[in-house]
């Protein structure tokens, strides 16, 4: 079965930098866009970043210039390398991505990791 697993997040200062690891294993033949979320408590669910499976990338309007998606097919893994840190961007972060399980299988399906705290100290 397919699983996300994610990693990275911490506490850090504001004006810092993390760097979240989103590592997919499994049944996986191949991985299609992969995006990032992010709640905060009493907050709807927001998309931070995606990123397509020929690079192409997308940011929330909150984040661009400070946090760049990226993804290493070979090791099966997303990144979100999050700098310039705010207070504001304190939440949960989710990993998501759209994986073909197996190459007898045509379609992919949606997963999401488990999720990993980003704290921001002012």
């Amino acid at each position: 079965q397919v699983q996300l697993v994610e990693s990275g997040g911490g506490l850090v200062q504001a004006g810092g930098s993390l760097r979240l690891s989103c590592a997919a294993s499994g049944s996986i033949f191949a991985i299609g866009d992969m995006g990032w979320y992010r709640q905060a408590p009493g907050k709807q669910r927001e998309l931070v970043a995606s990123i397509t499976s020929s690079d192409s990338t997308t940011y929330a309007d909150s984040v661009k210039g400070r946090f760049t998606i990226s993804r290493d097919n070979a090791k099966k893994t997303g990144y979100l390398q999050m700098n310039s840190l705010k207070p504001e961007d304190t939440a949960v972060y989710y990993c998501n991505a759209r994986i073909r399980p197996s190459i007898w299988y045509g379609n992919f399906r949606e997963y999401w990791g488990q999720g990993t705290q980003v704290t921001v100290s002012s």
